[in-house]
């Protein structure tokens, strides 16, 4: 592969990514559907495709990208880039490389059902996971959860027969299949993940992470995706990357992709796995120094980075709004004073129970690293009367 300066990274959010490419020197064009402040910092150009929510992204912006490829003035775009929402994107739609892994292999690995079964095969531990036809043999309590898709935004337990009719229900009020929809064993531990980086040969976890899920000073729902904190110290930690290499050779796929687990009392588990970039991407990248976006182009070459080294405890923090929020200038320059990415423009609404920005702090600790999250999180929430919110 040629050396490349020119990429377009499309995803439903996309400003994590469009940013290490900025910091690995490339000129970055982006589609997403936020277009957040910071981005555009980032950005040669870029691109807000408006929709109601990220099935709408994923059916309609693949037109919306090939148009732009067409009316984009300036170099040729040597490379799309795909994150959250478009990492099946089809490569033989467009007029220049895809660097993602193949449709098929994302579909398999997107689709929880068919991981559980995967992760039974290879002999991994992973929660019972039942059909729609075994919900007479059901124990609970379980989660039930959307069998593709991710954010924790619609994950909920059911703790007897009667609120699992009610969940099934109401997902599939939402247009979620019945047979689209997953029911788990329920397990307690620490939320986790590791940071895989692939060929089509070698695979390399270069990090382990713990995931704040469900966080109350962060979001008001209890099992939304509110950050990472990298890196997560546990004894764990060489047999969960162990783990996600396997899987990640087992399915084929390349570049950036990561694996989650849950540390239980018995030893971790395996959830699912991310065939994207990861929303780990900050902490892994501030713990490290490593650049995941070069370090993601460099494997479709083939060619995979050293281990390395972690370097110090870094978080970030997904602040939810508690209810609709119109960001005026006075809230922009209260979500500027602190450390924060993913930054909303002036004339924006946070939708209840939407994410409304991102806090990042490296510390030598990884309480020291939480505190700074905590702090600024309340900084922000008094500043906007959203204090007694979580």
């Amino acid at each position: 592969m040629k050396v490349m300066k020119n990429v377009m990274v499309v995803g439903f959010d996309t400003r994590n990514i469009v940013c290490s490419a900025k910091k690995a020197g490339y000129t970055v064009h982006s589609i997403d559907a936020f277009r957040d402040f910071d981005l555009q910092k980032c950005a040669e150009s870029s691109e807000r495709f408006e929709c109601e929510n990220p099935q709408e992204f994923k059916e309609m912006a693949p037109a919306f990208i090939r148009k732009r490829l067409e009316t984009l003035e300036g170099p040729k775009i040597e490379a799309l880039v795909p994150g959250s929402g478009l990492e099946g994107l089809e490569y033989r739609d467009f007029p220049c490389p895809v660097l993602a892994s193949r449709p098929e292999a994302v579909r398999e690995a997107s689709d929880k059902a068919h991981f559980a079964k995967r992760l039974e095969a290879l002999g991994f531990s992973h929660p019972l996971t039942y059909s729609s036809e075994e919900k007479d043999s059901i124990e609970f309590p379980v989660m039930v959860k959307p069998a593709s898709g991710g954010g924790g935004i619609l994950n909920r337990v059911a703790r007897n027969r009667t609120e699992l009719q009610a969940l099934l229900e109401e997902l599939m009020g939402m247009g979620i299949k019945e047979k689209k929809i997953i029911i788990q064993e329920f397990l307690e531990g620490v939320p986790a993940s590791v940071s895989v980086l692939s060929t089509r040969k070698e695979a390399l976890a270069v990090a382990v992470n713990e995931q704040l899920i469900g966080t109350p000073w962060l979001s008001g729902l209890p099992f939304a995706y509110c950050g990472n904190i990298t890196p997560l110290e546990t004894p764990f930690a060489e047999e969960m990357e162990a783990v996600s290499e396997a899987l990640i050779l087992e399915y084929g796929l390349v570049g950036s992709n990561g694996v989650d687990f849950l540390l239980t009392k018995n030893g971790p588990v395996a959830l699912e796995l991310n065939p994207r970039f990861q929303g780990s991407l900050d902490t892994v990248e501030l713990a490290t120094d490593l650049n995941l976006f070069e370090a993601h182009i460099r494997c479709f070459t083939g060619e995979l980075p050293e281990k390395p080294r972690i370097k110090q405890f870094a978080a970030r923090g997904v602040l939810y709004s508690d209810r609709e929020l119109f960001i005026d200038e006075g809230r922009m320059k209260v979500i500027l004073r602190e450390n924060t990415v993913d930054i909303p423009n002036a004339g924006d609404v946070a939708g209840p129970d939407g994410p409304l920005t991102s806090i990042l702090a490296s510390a030598s600790s990884r309480e020291e690293a939480l505190d700074a999250l905590k702090a600024g999180a309340i900084r922000i929430k008094t500043a906007f009367g959203m204090e007694k919110s979580c």
